[in-house]
């Protein structure tokens, strides 16, 4: 987008009275937010839900020198701003009633990423934080892209986790993008900036305020196919995350801890209400890889494959004929003829179940497979 359109996308989120549901109410009416900014008074009054006070502070909008401040900023700073009529913008997150119209980012978004959220405690335990490497290594090695908000604890071992494997990471900020916090994450802030995206909606300089995290749990929830928590309490910031996703229509999994821990109380929570429980990262992919349209299943294989040629995630890519191992061969030869279920498809490849259910995995995320209900399977 050009210096000059990009202006008025900033100028209309400077405007007071003006949230997210609006901005996107203005500019599907008027075409553009240009158009908006140049709308009379009585043509916004027409508009549904719009107040004589919102109407108002749009015609006389004039704090032009510091929509200019914050476009050299982020340029200073090598911050890119994305609107939401970016290519780059997550389609995913367009999807949500009230998707922010900006996002202050360092690093990359790609239309290929495949996102799936890991959220929890900020006093994680030893637990937590082990399970949490561990999913996030996992995740990423499959060509998934790790999304959490950066906090202490749960989500730091969530991008720590995507790192170590040289796999991608996003990080959704509830501070303005040059405002660091917690502090301590300078360093893995940086290295999700090379590795992936961090990303706000918050205009530059906005500090760390109470209520700009349960807003930008809607983002994280938002751009994901599913959530994953994996320590929370009864009053967790994590369980708002959770019923946003719910409300997204996203898919939640919990991870099980100890009936004792004051941690387990919320993961244990949802699970009551009906979230995945999650032993494996199979358990959310199973789940996952049927809801992401085929062209995307290989671009965010590619996307973690090339991050590290050598990495286990360079052995997942797409392709028809391609990159297989001996053993998907194997199975793809179990595939041949009418659908079979995994048990049959166990016995005739001669695997243990549970690396035949890796090897299943990999070659639907490869677009090779189907699976079909009652865990069959077949050849596309």
């Amino acid at each position: 987008m050009n210096h000059k359109e990009l202006k008025y996308w900033i100028a209309l989120k400077f405007v007071e009275d003006v949230g997210t549901v609006l901005f996107d109410r203005l500019v599907e009416t008027f075409g553009s937010p240009r158009h908006v900014l140049h709308a009379s008074y009585q043509e916004l009054l027409a508009v549904d839900r719009m107040t004589a006070k919102a109407a108002r502070r749009l015609t006389e909008f004039s704090n032009w020198d510091a929509v200019e401040r914050e476009i050299e900023r982020a340029q200073e700073s090598g911050i890119s701003i994305v609107t939401a009529a970016d290519s780059r913008y997550p389609s995913l997150l367009r999807t949500i009633y009230d998707f922010p119209p900006l996002l202050y980012m360092k690093g990359s978004l790609t239309t290929d990423d495949i996102n799936i959220a890991v959220v929890g405690s900020r006093r994680a335990s030893t637990y937590g934080t082990f399970m949490t490497d561990r999913l996030s290594r996992e995740l990423a090695m499959k060509g998934i892209t790790v999304v959490s908000g950066m906090a202490r604890g749960i989500d730091s071992a969530a991008h720590k986790g995507a790192l170590s494997v040289q796999g991608r990471t996003i990080a959704v900020l509830g501070s303005g993008i040059d405002i660091i916090y917690p502090p301590e994450n300078k360093r893995l802030f940086d290295e999700i900036s090379e590795k992936g995206a961090v990303i706000s909606e918050y205009p530059l300089g906005t500090g760390p305020k109470s209520p700009h995290f349960p807003s930008r749990n809607r983002i994280i929830s938002g751009m994901s196919y599913g959530i994953v928590v994996v320590e929370a309490n009864e009053r967790s910031g994590s369980l708002i995350t959770a019923r946003l996703a719910l409300e997204q229509g996203r898919e939640v999994f919990a991870v099980p801890g100890s009936i004792d821990a004051p941690g387990s109380k919320g993961t244990h929570r949802l699970l009551r209400d009906g979230a995945k429980l999650v032993e494996n990262v199979y358990d959310v992919l199973e789940e996952i890889v049927p809801q992401i349209p085929r062209e995307s299943r290989a671009g965010g294989e590619e996307t973690a494959a090339a991050a590290n040629p050598s990495s286990p995630a360079a052995k997942i890519v797409p392709g028809n004929g391609t990159s297989l191992t001996d053993d998907e061969q194997t199975i793809l030869r179990c595939l041949e003829g009418e659908p079979i279920q995994i048990d049959g498809i166990t016995a005739a490849g001669g695997y243990t179940i549970d690396h035949t259910l890796s090897i299943l995995l990999s070659l639907e995320l490869k677009g090779y497979i189907d699976q079909l209900p009652g865990k069959r399977f077949k050849l596309k």
